[in-house]
């Protein structure tokens, strides 16, 4: 198991990449109360909450250098403490299964989900049972996401969405049913996340550096855009409140958007700001953004 080493929270303002703002105004506003840096991973590119466990798990690349298509056997899931220890280097996978670049990851219950290039994994968190399915035609499988039975994966490089049913496919005595839901959106979709009002929330990524926007796929399947070209969009989180968290690649940054306030900068100084997780506290919000470039977490504490 590598060391893991973090910085102090940084509690001060005028630290890079935080700003604190105390006015009346901003009163209801979100802000950054403190941040902490871990480090002892290797390309990480998605973190995901496990809330009956309260711990993380981290996709490592692994190698030596950044490789996001490497058929390498170098790819690993972390198991990591909330305070940012690492608990398990790898925790998945087990002997005899082999990841080579996980990305998004997606946990509920005792099932995990993560993408590996061309195939999505299905692992027992408990058992460490693993299986996966071919996504024919997929050419970038990014992040994974569960709604209701249905499991979406994203393709932002062939601008496509599938779907796989059952989600739930660990144990199932058939192959499960792989469909392509759109392709040639414009959307070049990212990061997923299920909407509060049933709709598919979707981040727009295209690697030519080309702002994308915050799209919605509704109950009907029909593509719409909630914001305008803001950026190269990695990970989604909706709050109860509807605000959307995000990050950013072309601005190095953490953001939130909402219909009333519009975009706002949380955090910024990320190389490769990828899919985070957010682990609800009392009244403010623990982000754990991997930073892909850099090979670390950033955990940061969010309050209004």
């Amino acid at each position: 198991m590598r060391k893991v080493m973090t910085a102090g929270l940084a509690f001060l303002a005028g630290m890079a990449g935080i700003a604190f703002d105390t006015s009346a105004a901003d009163a209801g506003k979100l802000r950054v109360i403190s941040e902490q840096t871990v480090t002892g991973f290797a390309f990480p590119e998605s973190v995901a909450y496990d809330p009956a466990a309260k711990v993380l798990y981290v996709g490592n690349f692994g190698g030596a250098k950044l490789d996001t298509t490497a058929k390498d056997g170098n790819g690993r899931i972390s198991k990591v403490a909330l305070d940012g220890k690492i608990l398990e280097s790898r925790f998945l996978p087990d002997p005899g299964d082999v990841l080579n670049k996980p990305k998004g990851i997606w946990v509920r219950g005792n099932r995990l989900w993560v993408t590996d290039i061309d195939v999505v994994w299905i692992f027992d968190l408990k058992t460490h049972k693993g299986r996966k399915v071919a996504l024919t035609g997929i050419t970038f499988a990014n992040d994974p996401t569960v709604r209701g039975s249905v499991l979406y994966v994203s393709d932002n490089r062939s601008d496509e969405l599938y779907s796989v049913e059952p989600a739930d496919f660990l144990n199932a005595k058939k192959e499960p049913k792989v469909a392509r839901v759109f392709s040639g959106k414009g959307v070049y979709p990212n990061g997923l996340y299920p909407a509060k009002d049933g709709s598919l929330l979707m981040a727009g990524f295209k690697s030519e550096k080309e702002d994308r926007a915050i799209y919605t796929l509704t109950a009907k399947g029909e593509v719409k855009a909630l914001t305008k070209d803001i950026g190269r969009l990695d990970g989604l989180y909706q709050m109860n409140d509807g605000t959307i968290l995000a990050t950013d690649w072309n601005s190095g940054s953490l953001f939130s958007w909402s219909e009333k306030s519009g975009m706002e900068t949380l955090a910024t100084g990320f190389k490769g700001p990828a899919d985070f997780c957010v682990v609800p506290e009392g009244k403010g919000y623990l982000v754990v953004v991997p930073d892909l470039v850099k090979s670390e977490l950033r955990m940061i504490r969010l309050a209004r």
